[in-house]
């Protein structure tokens, strides 16, 4: 259920008069899990939940509908015909002027930019100030709980511990001069998964040209065998199989021989200093107090890998937030794809995996930090080298 006190004290703390959260056909998951809706009641119909700095919380529903708010507290008012809705609509948020919604100035910030255009146009056209709720739904959202951190840490030692399995099966399978496909292996580490009391997430496992893809996912159908000589990539992430649990989230690197070629190595070591420079500057500047945002990470990395020559190669965003689904809400590492300006906040997790994908392979490392009130961390392994499957 909903903490309205602690989302007052927020609106109170950033000067906010209130939040409006408001749905139509589930086009908004952030106010459902925010709200605690979890599913329930049908939203075949506008409703409106507003949440003020103080006071009493006020609904708006459909009288079709009439129940669909009915897992949180507040008056409701009840509408049925659109000018019904547009007469009733300003007493819900009457004596407020500043209003978050989720909204991104410019779409910005999209994964937040969840209410159309024509309903901020409305609340607008009520005189009102609609500010982003993007740092909001971060708290909210994105921030877990201590029992979280250790469904993430739990996790992450069962999917640090079949990672290296699948390396080692990969090794003795060319060993040996078995046939294993890409898909193969990653259908052996779902059941792994199962077994372990994982939810299974399909992990990527990629040899090259396809590790150059950094979204490329084997199927049964043209997945490639894996040979001797063949740089492997395991992107590997999961969650325990239980509710509330959050993601752990890791790429590794590995040669199918004895000895890691040069053009291999070289380019692991400008990605591995990229990925340490970032995680650097994180844990300097949460120590220090500083206030940090998502696109002055990516900036750290992306300068790192643009230094070394390879700035056209690194393609996307250098991490994402964490959480129940693997892709949070929080701040991302990111300004290259968007210009993620949300402020870092404590006991939130992101990944951090720079990248440079060449047109005949790709080599990225991946490592989740966990940011505490004072301090940050890397929660799992930390990869230093490609690993020599046949040595």
């Amino acid at each position: 259920m909903a903490d309205i006190a602690a989302i007052q004290a927020e609106l109170r703390a950033n000067k906010i008069d209130g939040w409006l959260f408001y749905d139509h056909h589930r086009r908004d998951p952030i106010a459902a899990n925010i709200l605690g809706l979890n599913g329930h009641g049908l939203a075949t119909r506008r409703w409106y939940y507003f949440v003020p700095s103080k006071g009493e919380p006020r609904k708006l529903v459909h009288r079709i509908e009439q129940g669909s708010l009915d897992a949180v507290p507040g008056k409701k008012f009840v509408y049925s015909g659109w000018d019904e809705l547009y007469k009733l609509l300003p007493k819900l948020l009457k004596g407020n002027k500043k209003i978050a919604m989720q909204y991104s100035p410019e779409n910005n910030i999209p994964y937040i930019g969840l209410v159309d255009a024509g309903t901020v146009e409305l609340v607008r056209k009520l005189k009102k100030k609609v500010v982003s709720s993007a740092d909001l739904v971060q708290i909210f959202e994105a921030s877990w709980s201590a029992e979280q951190l250790e469904t993430h840490l739990a996790a992450g030692k069962i999917i640090d511990r079949v990672t290296s399995e699948a390396f080692s099966r990969a090794g003795s399978f060319v060993r040996e001069r078995q046939s294993l496909t890409e898909y193969e292996l990653q259908q052996w580490m779902m059941e792994q998964f199962r077994a372990s009391g994982l939810h299974p997430e399909p992990p990527i496992v990629a040899v090259q040209p396809n590790n150059g893809n950094p979204h490329y996912e084997p199927n049964e159908g043209d997945a490639r065998p894996i040979s001797k000589g063949d740089l492997l990539l395991l992107d590997v992430f999961g969650k325990l199989d239980r509710p509330g649990s959050v993601y752990y989230d890791i790429t590794w690197m590995g040669y199918l021989g004895d000895r890691v070629p040069d053009k291999y190595s070289k380019i692991f070591r400008i990605v591995r200093q990229a990925r340490d420079n970032a995680v650097e500057f994180v844990k300097e500047n949460v120590v220090k107090g500083r206030e940090i945002q998502g696109w002055q990470v990516d900036r750290v990395t992306r300068e790192t890998i643009r230094k070394a020559g390879y700035g056209k190669y690194f393609v996307h965003r250098t991490g994402h937030s964490i959480g129940q689904v693997v892709h949070g809400n929080g701040a991302n590492m990111d300004g290259y794809e968007t210009r993620d300006d949300r402020k870092i906040v404590p006991r939130t997790c992101f990944s951090v995996e720079p990248g440079i994908y060449l047109p005949d392979f790709g080599v990225r490392s991946e490592v989740n930090v966990y940011v505490g009130e004072k301090d940050a961390r890397v929660t799992g392994a930390i990869q230093q080298e490609i690993l020599p499957l046949l040595a």
